[in-house]
C-alpha cells in the first residue's frame, strides 16, 4: 500500500516536472500539444519517449553546461594568437556586400563561427581521393591527429585508416578520436579497445561521464560531424564519413582546407572532446598554427566560414542560413542533400523562392539508403513541385552531398542534411566560402550530376504514385523528427 502510494506521488512529480518543462519550452506550440496530450494519456510511456525524444536541448540551461570544462579551458588557456584566430576582426567588408548579412548572421553565436580570409582548399567529390589525401597527411603529421565523426567503420577502409592513425600514435603523435557511439552500435567495443591498445585516445560522444541519468535523454542526439585536424594546419571536413561506402562505393562532397579556417575546426573537435570527458597532454595554443603566408591549393586565398552547429546551441544557424539565402537569392539555389525532411519555415522558404522566379533546384537520390527515409523524402515532393521547384533525382550511385550554391558567389558544403535532425537535433559542422570561382566550380559539379539525373514531371509523378506509397510517405512524415 504505502509503496504504491509512493509511486504514485513520484508518478505525478514526474508528471507535472515534465508538463511544466514542455509549456516553458519555446518550441513549437503544435508539438508541445502532442506531447501534453501524450503523457496525459500514457503517462509512464509518454515521460520516457519525451525525456529521449522531445526535450529540446537549444532552450535548456541544463544541457548547456556540460560545455563548462571546454569553457574553462578556453577561458584559462587562451593566447593572443588564438584570440586572433577565433575572435578578431573578421574580415566582412571583403564578402560581398549582399551576403554580409549572411556572413554577420551565422557568425552570431558561439566560437568557431568565424569568418577567416587568407584560405587554400580542395573540394572532393570522390571517395578515393579523399583517402588518398588523408592517408598522405596523416603519415606526415607530427604532433596531433584529431578526428570527430559520425561513422568510423569496422570494414577495409577504416581498418586502413585506424592503422595509419596506429603508426603515427606509436611514433609519439596524439592521436584523438571522438566517437559517435549511439549510432555505432552494431560496431564491438573491441574495435574501440583496439584503437586503444594501438595508442589512439578515444573518447565516447555519449557516456556516463557526462552524468549516468541524463544519457535517456541524449539518446536521440547524434554528433554527425566529420572532422579531421591533423597538427593544427590541416583540415578536412564535409559529408564523407570514414568506410568502405564513402572511399568506395558512394558519391560524396568534401573538402580538405589549409589557413586560418582551420583554427575553427580543430576549436569545434576540442569542445566536443572536453565536452565528452577527453583531456589534453598540451596546453591550449600547442593545437594551433597561425598562417602568415596564404598557403597553395586548388582554389587559393578564399574566404572561408565556418559554422557549427548543434541541439545545445541557441540558435539553429544551419537551417536560419539555407533560409536566408533562399529569401535573398536573385537568381538560382542549387541544393543537394541525401535526406530530405525540412522544418515548415525551410519549407516555405523553399516554395517561396520558387514562386518569386528563383531558379530552385534539388538533387536528391533516385534510390535512398534507407526504404524509411526514401519515403520520408518523396512526402514533399508534391508541394515542392507545385510551387515550382525542380526536383532532380540522381540514379547511378547513392548520393550523399550535402551541398549548396548560390548566384555564382555563394557555397556550401558540410554534414548537415535537408532535415530536422541535422538542423534541431544534431551536431554538425558545414562550411560556407564567399568567392565566384568556387561557386562556378561547385554549380559545374551540380551540372555533371545532373546528367545522370532524372527532372521530376510534377503530373506523371502524381499519376504513378500508389495510395500505399503515399500514405507510407506521409506516415513517415509524421515519425520525422526521430528518422
Amino acid at each position: 500500500m504505502i509503496v504504491s502510494i509512493i509511486l504514485s506521488v513520484l508518478l505525478g512529480l514526474l508528471f507535472v516536472g515534465a508538463a511544466v518543462i514542455i509549456v516553458f519550452d519555446n518550441g513549437d506550440h503544435g508539438t508541445k500539444l502532442a506531447w501534453l496530450l501524450t503523457i496525459t494519456f500514457l503517462p509512464v510511456i509518454g515521460i520516457l519517449l519525451y525525456l529521449m525524444f522531445g526535450i529540446n536541448y537549444r532552450h535548456h540551461i541544463f544541457f548547456r553546461r556540460r560545455h563548462d570544462e571546454a569553457i574553462r579551458v578556453f577561458t584559462e588557456e587562451n593566447d593572443d594568437a588564438i584570440v586572433r584566430l577565433l575572435k578578431g576582426d573578421m574580415p566582412f567588408e571583403s564578402v560581398d556586400e549582399r551576403f554580409r548579412p549572411l556572413a554577420r548572421l551565422l557568425s552570431n553565436a558561439e566560437a568557431g563561427n568565424n569568418l577567416s580570409a587568407g584560405n587554400s582548399f580542395e573540394i572532393i567529390t570522390s571517395g578515393l581521393r579523399k583517402q588518398e589525401l588523408l592517408l598522405k597527411d596523416i603519415a606526415e603529421a607530427r604532433e596531433s591527429i584529431h578526428l570527430e565523426y559520425f561513422h568510423f567503420g569496422n570494414d577495409r577502409g577504416g581498418r586502413e585508416v585506424m592503422e595509419a592513425l596506429g603508426k603515427k600514435a606509436s611514433e609519439g603523435v596524439e592521436v584523438r578520436f571522438l566517437n559517435e557511439n549511439i549510432a555505432d552500435f552494431p560496431i564491438p567495443t573491441s574495435y574501440y579497445n583496439r584503437m586503444k591498445k594501438m595508442g589512439i585516445e578515444v573518447e565516447r560522444f555519449t557516456n556516463s561521464k557526462q552524468g549516468i541519468l541524463t544519457i535517456p535523454m541524449k539518446l536521440n542526439y547524434r554528433n554527425h560531424r566529420k572532422i579531421v585536424v591533423i597538427d593544427g594546419k590541416i583540415a578536412y571536413t564535409g559529408g564523407m564519413n570514414i568506410n568502405n561506402h564513402y572511399f568506395f562505393q558512394w558519391r560524396d562532397t568534401h573538402m580538405r582546407i589549409e589557413g586560418n579556417a582551420v583554427a575553427a575546426l580543430q576549436t569545434i573537435f576540442l569542445d566536443s572532446w572536453l565536452t565528452s570527458g577527453g583531456k589534453l597532454k598540451n596546453p591550449l595554443p600547442y593545437y594551433y598554427k597561425e598562417y602568415t603566408e596564404v598557403p597553395d591549393g586548388v582554389f587559393r586565398d578564399k574566404l572561408i566560414q565556418i559554422v557549427a552547429d548543434e541541439s545545445d546551441s541557441r540558435w539553429p544557424l544551419l537551417q536560419m542560413g539555407y533560409e536566408w539565402v533562399l529569401q535573398n537569392a536573385r537568381e538560382y539555389v542549387y541544393m543537394q542533400t541525401p535526406y530530405f525532411v525540412p522544418p515548415v519555415s525551410f519549407l516555405n522558404a523553399l516554395k517561396s523562392a520558387a514562386l518569386r522566379g528563383i531558379d530552385v533546384r534539388l538533387m536528391l537520390p533516385a534510390k535512398v539508403d534507407t526504404m524509411f527515409m526514401g519515403a520520408a523524402n518523396k512526402a514533399f515532393y508534391k508541394e515542392c513541385m507545385d510551387a515550382g521547384v525542380k526536383i532532380y533525382e540522381r540514379g547511378g550511385e547513392f548520393i550523399h552531398s550535402k551541398t549548396l550554391v548560390c548566384d555564382d558567389y555563394l557555397s556550401q558544403i558540410g554534414s548537415a542534411n535537408i532535415d530536422i535532425r541535422s538542423f534541431n537535433l544534431n551536431h554538425e559542422v558545414n562550411a560556407y566560402i564567399y568567392d565566384s570561382r568556387t561557386a562556378i566550380a561547385n554549380k559545374e559539379i551540380f551540372f555533371k550530376d545532373m546528367e545522370i539525373s532524372e527532372l521530376l514531371e510534377p503530373e506523371k509523378w502524381a499519376a504513378e504514385r500508389k495510395w500505399y506509397q503515399s500514405l507510407f510517405s506521409r506516415i513517415m512524415r509524421l515519425l520525422s523528427g526521430i528518422l
